[in-house]
C-alpha cells in the first residue's frame, strides 16, 4: 500500500490522462490504475472491494487533485478511490459534495476530473470500454456499428475509419478548425466525445431542428 501510494505521489497526479504522464497510467489507464491501487488498499486492510467493469479513458485532459486543493497524499488517494468506483452520475455528484464542503470550490483541474468521471458514465452505458487518443484519431471501442450508423459516422466526421477487426471506430482528432486549429483538451474535447457518443454510439433518437 505504502509503494503504491509513494508511486502515485512520485509521478504527480498530474494530467492523468493526457500525453506527458508515463509508466503505469499511460499503460492501464486512469480507472483501471487506480482500481488496481485500490485494490492493493483494500487487500492490505482486509476488506472486500466492489469490482467495477475494466473502463480506459485516455483523453489530453488535465485532470487531477491539486496538492494545494486536497492536502496529503492518503486524502488524494482515498478522493481519487471514491471517484474511480463511482459508477452513477449520483454517485459523482456525492464525491463533488464532499470535496466543496471539505476542501472548497473544486479548480478547474478537479472539474475536469469529475467532468471525466461524468463521461466515463455515459460511455459504460453507450456499450464502450475504451476511449482513447490513437495517433491522429480518437479510438472508441467496442464498436460494430450496423450500416445507417456508419453512413451517419462518415458523414459527421470525415475520414472516420471502422475496424471490425479491431472491434473499434478510429475519428481524427477533433481541432478548433480544419485548416490550422488546435487539437481540443480539456472540457472542449469531453464535450466533443460526448458529442460522438449521443451522435453515434447512444440508441436514443437524435433530436431533429
Amino acid at each position: 500500500m505504502q509503494l503504491a501510494m509513494k508511486d502515485l505521489e512520485i509521478r504527480g497526479a498530474g494530467n492523468l490522462l493526457g500525453g506527458e504522464q508515463s509508466g503505469h497510467i499511460q499503460g492501464v489507464g486512469f480507472d483501471l490504475y487506480i482500481r488496481l491501487v485500490g485494490e492493493a488498499v483494500a487487500d492490505f486492510r482486509g476488506d472486500a472491494e466492489e469490482k467495477a467493469a475494466e473502463m480506459k479513458i485516455e483523453l489530453p485532459v488535465n485532470a487531477h487533485l491539486p496538492h494545494d486543493y486536497v492536502p496529503g497524499e492518503r486524502l488524494r488517494l482515498e478522493a481519487y478511490r471514491k471517484l474511480a468506483s463511482a459508477l452513477t452520475y449520483e454517485a459523482i455528484e456525492e464525491v463533488l459534495a464532499e470535496l466543496v464542503d471539505r476542501y472548497g470550490e473544486p479548480p478547474l483541474p478537479v472539474r475536469n476530473l469529475i467532468a471525466v468521471a461524468r463521461f466515463r458514465v455515459g460511455a459504460r452505458e453507450a456499450g464502450l470500454s475504451d476511449v482513447a487518443l490513437q495517433g491522429n484519431f480518437i479510438k472508441f471501442s467496442p464498436a460494430q456499428l450496423p450500416e445507417s450508423k456508419l453512413m451517419r459516422l462518415t458523414r459527421m466526421y470525415p475520414g472516420s475509419q471502422s475496424k471490425p477487426a479491431l472491434d473499434a471506430v478510429l475519428i481524427p482528432k477533433p481541432k478548433t478548425a480544419r485548416i490550422g486549429g488546435r487539437d481540443l483538451q480539456d472540457a472542449e474535447i469531453l464535450e466533443w466525445a460526448n458529442g460522438v457518443i449521443r451522435n453515434i454510439f447512444s440508441d436514443a433518437p437524435l433530436a431533429v431542428g
